[in-house]
């Protein structure tokens, strides 16, 4: 399903609340201004609150699995509004929350 592409400014979450920023962007591929993010780029997690039975187990790094099937970059996908990522330590998602929605992509 087409999707607004993600970029370096946009707002992306942890299932926790924790906020998720990459790790490399996409300088090649600008949208309102600024890097779109690859599927390859991991992101950081910052500020996550999950614990487990009092055990903190908060989100550190997220890696995107889903991005588009006809947009690439540097021979990578590029990461989309309806993408899918899996966080680490916890498999729990991120969740792309705000983005520009002048560049759509499938």
């Amino acid at each position: 399903m087409p999707g607004p592409l993600l970029h370096v400014g946009a707002t992306v979450l942890c299932a926790h609340g924790g906020s998720a920023m990459p790790t490399a962007p996409n300088p090649r591929v600008m949208v309102s201004g600024q890097p779109t993010v690859t599927m390859a780029a991991p992101y950081t997690v910052a500020g996550c609150a999950f614990n487990v039975s009092g055990a903190p187990s908060p989100c550190v790094t997220g890696q995107w699995i889903v991005a588009a099937s006809r947009v690439t970059s540097n021979g990578q996908p590029l990461v989309l509004m309806d993408s899918q990522a899996i966080c680490a330590p916890n498999g729990t998602p991120l969740l792309p929350v705000a983005a520009q929605t002048r560049v759509i992509a499938s």
